[in-house]
């Protein structure tokens, strides 16, 4: 995003790299996460003026932070000769503490105000990566960035930057791991192994007819959705607070868990995290320290290592020892699938709107192998695709559950579709959340980018809609058009941006005119008509405690409650 106190910056990237635009600074931060975490050709970074634009990309800073996810932002600043001292608030034009406003979302957080070394700048910029990967911002004074270059601060090029070495942190060895897992895994009656996003694709893609063989079932988390798919024999589903019942369950009925990168936020575990995985002893592989003994949920066996060292060793230790899973627990993990459908017959859906759940599983047919999936942040149209949607192998499916900022999805999407410009990538977004980042339909328009837009309307937050009426009487208020938000005409707004948009139907699937706009290689938008009384269950409930608190179900008592009978059939494992 273009700005005075970035001038110098700009016209040097002008001419070495490609250069993006957006309309707005948080926009380019989200758009560059989502660009390096799809996994695309090249590497991208941000580049915001000082002030507003650091201000702007704060909230991407604080997604990626946390989730765990390198962003790289360049920031601009008044010369070093103008900024504040004494206590002042501004003395330069536009000038604000940048370094300090970041530091708390940021591995790295630096001001730069004369020319570095080649060497500590790359380094800062590794950091990002190194470990457990986070944000990383510089800030760049603006006589820093009109300094002549010496060959004294080059040094001797790019090889004298000291690669990215060993963990500053200490980290078990992957025979550790392997044996530890090995030996508790090869005893255990029920294994669940849970893989999440700190198991990179490579790493799972490459270990996938091992895990087959091995026949241990797996379960993966929101940010490890796509590292198996749903025709895999072992991938037994997604727990989550917001997740499928039947992993829940299945976690439930296991008696060890193995969670391989993924920190166990209460999300994964549920508010009531005291009772999540209750039968079960608990090992933890992930790289952060602070992340292993935060004292929730219960863990029996917690290991600082690197998940994918840690994955694969454990998968080589037990495939050379010729160990093979009971096909017993595995067959009844999948028959706990069969019993919990991933849509649920207890929703309701009012005549003339599109059901969210069935919209979901159909739009698993009509997408393709190569195709990248964004579920938005927030709302339905993020916890029913991320409760529903699997995808099939080669797919990419990203979303951002942290901050769970409304506006995340479309910046997201065009990160994605830049870095892989051949592919489609499917957008499901809410039309409280679209509204918020709207200008960038812009961006979408001048590089013709192949996004398909779905916009969930329901006129509102539904979300909010939904906690005002169970927990406050109905006492609505900024929820919907008629409690004060206001929402543009689509087919109008997208026409603005020469964007063909179509509302679709409950027999959406069979619209040929629908399907023929999937086939286009621009972009195209969809208006969903949903439910404003839409209802969306299997979820956790919560009441109101005397004392004003929060009181909810662990997450194997998702509601509706279950019929006994599918209950005593769910119980009865083989072996227990």
């Amino acid at each position: 995003m273009a700005g005075g106190n970035i001038m110098h910056l700009l016209d040097g990237m002008r001419t070495t790299m490609t250069c993006i635009p957006t309309v707005h600074e948080v926009s380019a931060g989200i758009a560059t996460e989502y660009f390096n975490e799809s996994g695309g050709g090249g590497r991208a970074f941000a580049l915001v003026t000082a002030g507003p634009g650091l201000t702007n990309i704060v909230t991407a800073a604080s997604g990626a932070w946390l989730e765990s996810r390198e962003l790289l932002v360049l920031g601009g600043q008044v010369k070093s000769e103008d900024l504040m001292a004494g206590g002042v608030r501004q003395r330069g034009i536009q000038e604000i503490d940048g370094v300090s406003i970041m530091r708390p979302v940021t591995k790295v957080s630096e001001l730069v105000k004369e020319p570095w070394p080649r060497s500590r700048f790359l380094d800062a910029v590794r950091e990002g990566r190194r470990d457990r990967p986070g944000p990383v911002f510089l800030e760049f004074c603006l006589d820093a960035q009109g300094a002549p270059v010496l060959d004294s601060t080059v040094e001797d090029g790019i090889e004298s930057v000291r690669p990215i070495g060993p963990s500053s942190v200490a980290l078990a060895t992957a025979e550790e791991a392997a044996d530890l897992i090995g030996a508790l895994t090869t005893g255990a009656r029920r294994p669940l192994w849970m893989i999440g996003g700190g198991v990179s694709r490579a790493c799972a893609a490459t270990l996938h007819d091992d895990l087959a063989s091995l026949g241990i079932p797996v379960v993966t988390t929101w940010n490890g959705a796509d590292r198996l798919h749903r025709e895999d024999e072992v991938y037994v589903g997604r727990p989550n607070t917001w997740g499928q019942r039947s992993a829940n369950m299945i976690v439930d009925l296991a008696d060890l868990v193995v969670v391989f990168g993924s920190r166990l936020g209460m999300q994964q575990t549920g508010f009531n995290w005291q009772e999540w995985a209750r039968n079960a002893t608990v090992v933890h592989i992930d790289i952060d320290h602070a992340e292993l003994h935060k004292g929730h949920p219960h863990v029996d066996h917690a290991l600082a290592a690197d998940a994918d060292a840690a994955l694969a060793g454990a998968v080589r230790r037990l495939t050379s020892s010729g160990w093979r899973c009971d096909r017993g627990w595995l067959a009844h993990c999948r028959t706990v699938r069969t019993l919990l459908p991933r849509a649920e017959s207890a929703n309701q859906t009012a005549p003339g709107f599109v059901d969210p759940y069935r919209f979901c599983l159909e739009l698993e047919d009509v997408t393709r192998p190569d195709d990248i999936v964004i579920p938005c942040s927030s709302g339905g149209a993020n916890s029913v695709p991320m409760q529903v949607f699997e995808p099939e192998q080669g797919q990419i499916v990203i979303t951002d559950k942290g901050l769970a900022s409304m506006g995340y999805g479309l910046a997201g999407a065009i990160g994605a579709a830049l870095a892989h410009r051949r592919r489609r990538t499917f957008l499901i977004e809410g039309d409280g959340g679209f509204s918020q980042n709207i200008q960038e339909l812009a961006t979408v328009t001048v590089n013709r980018l192949p996004l398909k837009i779905f916009i969930f309307a329901n006129d509102g937050y539904g979300s909010i809609r939904t906690t005002q009426r169970n927990y406050f009487g109905g006492a609505y208020l900024g929820c919907d058009v008629q409690t004060g938000l206001g929402f543009p005409e689509w087919p109008t707004l997208f026409d603005a941006y020469g964007i063909p948009c179509r509302p679709i139907t409950p027999e959406w699937r069979h619209d040929l005119a629908v399907t023929d706009l999937l086939e286009d290689e621009g972009p195209v938008a969809f208006i969903v008509p949903i439910d404003p009384d839409q209802t969306y269950w299997p979820k956790i409930t919560s009441r109101v405690t005397e004392s004003g608190s929060m009181e909810s179900n662990p997450l194997h008592a998702m509601s509706p409650d279950l019929d006994e009978d599918i209950l005593r059939v769910i119980r009865r494992v083989p072996g227990a």
